[in-house]
């Protein structure tokens, strides 16, 4: 096994620059060029040298053995000056040392996926952390890196290896021998569990609009106002305006954060009929980006794009007009704020039935494991005859449980998964 390395904070100039060392040499190369370790998870002062003994950087050097490290492996740091030139010798100082290779994308957790020290839906939570944006994002990965899905896999997969057992058990032992009807015992957990499947899974689509991003629409015909409010909402230009309708030929997109989640505006191009073929482009993009997003701003009503639900009628310019709709003016500045409050309570809305199950991933395999607890449920009926196919089916579902945390079946996952770490993760 190589001692792998890598610069574990952004490239560039910065206050401070780690380098992180993983691998059976990595206390050894750390002594080497730093003199003696300190304990292990205590941080020492020391000048790192290189081979002639020259004097590249003041660190600080900390060291972790490989039970309480993060990959499982033995760790040493050096925390550099974050220049660019430190940062570049110290690489290139430990590419020339004998058994050190450049870490991979993703390496260090893979080796920690590897050493057990993690699972891979804790890897994925730990990829959705370090790409939140927003707040909501941070607690929805928090969640699931600390353990939330992983914990409750555990107790559906306990749950099922009992049920397991009890079916498999009236198969190997004479009936006298079992002290008891065992089958409602496991009518309820094979039942219960189905349910809690079911309910995880539906809620992963709104998870995964909550880690991509929710779009709000603002529909209008042409100069109802829709890059005014854009540039209202933004507080700044972001759209060109003009009194001239049919200004706006493309879909603008502004990305901000309301309430914590993670928005992007769509300013589309004004809904009309009309000959110019660039404009025509820009009503065809305008119609197919509103029926996508996940909200719409109606500005003014549109014959043929009928309004759903949570859509928002706006009586827009209400500074100078009056009649029914969520009254705003862009120009003033008047309801802006009283409106991303209204959309961000409208969007929480959608997040209430978000559970553990954050991925498409996930809400794959529960949905599978749903499948074969509700055929183990058919079975279960006439238990007696057909106990053998029941348990098989239970089984069914626990192995897919084994693959979603990672136990079995995931190596063609893993490329794919760590591709998205930076070369220091």
């Amino acid at each position: 096994m190589d001692t792998i390395f890598a610069l574990a904070t952004a490239q560039g100039r910065a206050g401070v620059g780690i380098v992180r060392l993983s691998g059976p040499d990595a206390h050894a190369v750390a002594a080497r060029y730093a003199g003696p370790l300190p304990d292990t998870r205590r941080a020492v002062r020391r000048p790192l040298r290189d081979e002639r003994g020259d004097v590249l950087d003041d660190i600080l050097l900390l060291t972790f053995g490989a039970g309480a490290s993060f990959t499982g492996e033995d760790v040493a740091e050096f925390h550099l000056h974050g220049s660019i030139a430190i940062t570049n010798a110290v690489l290139a100082l430990l590419a020339r040392t004998e058994g050190c290779r450049l870490a991979e994308a993703g390496e260090f957790t893979r080796r920690a996926l590897e050493n057990g020290c993690m699972d891979l839906v804790e890897v994925e939570g730990l990829a959705d952390l370090i790409d939140a944006e927003t707040d909501a994002q941070r607690r929805q990965a928090m969640q699931v890196y600390s353990g939330g899905l992983s914990s409750r896999t555990e107790g559906w997969r306990d749950n099922l290896i009992r049920a397991a057992a009890l079916v498999e058990a009236t198969i190997d032992f004479a009936d006298e021998e079992i002290p008891e009807n065992v089958f409602p015992e496991v009518e309820d957990i094979v039942a219960r569990l189905t349910t809690e499947f079911q309910r995880e899974a539906a809620g992963v689509a709104q998870a995964e609009r909550l880690r991509s991003g929710f779009e709000v629409a603002l529909i209008g015909p042409p100069n109802a106002g829709k890059s005014t409010l854009l540039n209202a909402i933004a507080r700044r230009d972001v759209a060109i305006t003009s009194d001239i309708a049919g200004t706006t030929r493309d879909v603008l997109e502004l990305r901000t954060d309301i309430n914590g989640l993670p928005v992007t505006f769509l300013d589309t191009a004004g809904i009309r009929e009309t000959d110019d073929t660039v404009e025509s482009i820009g009503v065809s993009r305008a119609r197919q980006r509103a029926e996508a997003a996940d909200l719409r701003i109606f500005l003014e009503p549109i014959a043929d794009l009928e309004a759903r639900g949570d859509d928002i009628r706006l009586l827009a310019k209400s500074d100078i007009r009056t009649g029914d709709g969520f009254p705003i003016s862009a120009k003033t500045g008047a309801g802006v704020a009283a409106l991303l409050d209204k959309v961000g309570q409208i969007l929480q809305g959608r997040l209430q039935h978000v559970g553990a199950a954050t991925h498409l991933r996930h809400q794959i395999a529960l949905s599978t494991a749903a499948e074969y607890l509700l055929a183990a449920q058919e079975d279960l009926v006439d238990a007696e005859l057909r106990a053998e196919l029941a348990a098989q089916n239970i089984r069914g579902a626990i192995s897919v449980l084994d693959t979603l945390v990672g136990r079995i079946g995931v190596e063609d996952l893993l490329g794919e998964i760590f591709s998205s770490f930076c070369i220091g993760k």
